[in-house]
């Protein structure tokens, strides 16, 4: 967490956001370390899925001695610990919207899985991640028939943004 006498780089509500991470960290017994809360404060707000050398040069702008594996280390890290996730059709990784709370949220237990579903615009390479309790129960369903334990769901949906199906 940043104290008084450091400036606070982001918004208020980015902030916000990672006072939550901050938390969930203690509450894990990890820690947001200041360059994981840094770059998970510059994907916070930008608000759009960021590779690994894309967050490198934000990083590089704040302190140039940041090099890719640094990089690589926190993003396994934010991964880990459920604060991130790695969007494959994109080699991207954004903010995971259930976890911090920008989306309803219930405490997790050890066998809870957590189903992500992404919708990612082929046009503006936009993302939306859902929660739909109805597409992770029929994973489940099926995983169960096939005597298969679910434990984490990822879903990549393609298709067109409202944006870009609109009219020009």
């Amino acid at each position: 967490m940043t104290t008084d006498a450091e400036p606070h780089l982001f918004s208020s509500s980015v902030e916000t956001l990672l006072a939550r991470a901050d938390e969930l960290c203690v509450r894990r017994n990890v820690r947001l370390t200041a360059l994981r809360r840094q770059i998970l404060g510059l994907m916070l707000e930008a608000n759009v899925p960021l590779g690994a050398y894309d967050l490198l040069q934000r990083l590089q702008a704040l302190q140039g001695n940041a090099a890719p594996p640094t990089v690589y280390r926190t993003l396994e890290f934010l991964m880990e610990f459920g604060l991130i996730h790695k969007i494959e059709r994109l080699s991207a990784f954004m903010p995971c919207t259930h976890t911090l709370g920008r989306a309803p949220c219930h405490e997790h237990d050890a066998d809870c899985v957590h189903a992500s579903q992404f919708l990612i615009c082929r046009n503006c390479s936009s993302v939306t991640e859902l929660e739909d309790p109805t597409i992770l129960a029929s994973i489940a369903a099926a995983s169960k028939k096939s005597g298969f334990r679910l434990q984490h769901t990822t879903v990549e949906v393609e298709g067109l943004c409202a944006k870009c199906v609109a009219p020009a």
